[in-house]
């Protein structure tokens, strides 16, 4: 009987993608959310005040209070962070 080979990657995100570019896209809007997320915490807005703020539904907010990074595109991301009055920087590094 043979030992089931083990798999090791980068991140969790190179690990689920089906390419390198998903994988690179997965993770900025992993960190785009947790970086929307922290600003609306240290803020103390209810999922409502935030959703009014964003110029989206509480559902959404909860969408992504939740992490469920499925349901958002890097644009519709980068319009929230906007609708708070934060600017996206975006940097290019050599992989």
């Amino acid at each position: 009987m043979s030992k089931p080979k083990i798999e090791s990657y980068p991140s969790v995100w190179d690990a689920i993608a089906d390419t390198p570019e998903e994988a690179v896209n997965l993770r900025v809007r992993s960190e785009l959310m947790d970086k929307i997320t922290a600003v609306i915490e240290e803020s103390g807005w209810t999922q409502v005040d935030a959703a009014k703020r964003c110029g989206v539904t509480q559902p959404r907010i909860n969408d992504l209070l939740r992490g469920r990074i499925s349901r958002f595109s890097l644009d519709a991301l980068v319009n929230i962070a906007a609708a708070l009055g934060r600017r996206v920087h975006i940097e290019l590094e050599a992989a």
